[in-house]
């Protein structure tokens, strides 16, 4: 597949995520709180999915050093919701946003994985910022709004500065390449 191609279909993937999500937040029945933790879960998940595979394939350091920051707050995130989960004495509850999200990743992994190595920096940071705009979205829009349980609605909203920073981030860095 010819770059230019591979980019549009990279761009492609990445408006169905974002329309996905906001359909998903106009449309879905209502998610209770499990749910609601297994989303944040697997969106964290994929952004670190994304990082791994730009550490294997980039030699930038401004690529490398965003990956890794990725890795290391998405990390982080992980383990608040996991803990509180725990605390809760609950599990995150598979639905049907979470399962979207994954599917879509898996293409976008694909991509990430095929593009030409000369395509890859900024394949990988283009869709960075589009992610990070559409998580923002998703848990300003859909699962703040829906949580019931203040704690969870906590780190939700206490996560949503942090994806903001990512956010900008990466387009200091898509600026850069």
């Amino acid at each position: 597949m010819k770059p230019k191609r591979r980019n549009t279909l990279t761009l492609v993937c990445l408006l169905l995520l974002t329309t996905s999500i906001m359909t998903f937040g106009q449309e879905a029945p209502k998610l209770i709180d499990t749910e609601i933790a297994s989303v944040a879960v697997v969106a964290n998940q994929i952004d670190i999915d994304y990082a791994q595979v730009a550490l294997k394939r980039s030699k930038n350091k401004d690529i490398l050093d965003f990956a890794n920051r990725m890795i290391e707050d998405h990390n982080a995130v992980i383990q608040q919701a996991v803990a509180l989960v725990e605390k809760l004495g609950v599990n995150p509850k598979d639905n049907a946003v979470s399962q979207s999200l994954l599917k879509q990743s898996e293409e976008t992994l694909e991509t990430l994985k095929e593009v030409d190595e000369h395509d890859f920096d900024k394949t990988y940071i283009d869709n960075e910022v589009a992610y990070h705009k559409a998580v923002i979205d998703a848990v300003n829009g859909l699962l703040i709004p829906e949580a019931n349980n203040t704690e969870l609605k906590g780190l939700l909203e206490a996560v949503v500065p942090a994806l903001e920073a990512h956010l900008e981030h990466a387009k200091m860095t898509q600026a850069k390449i």
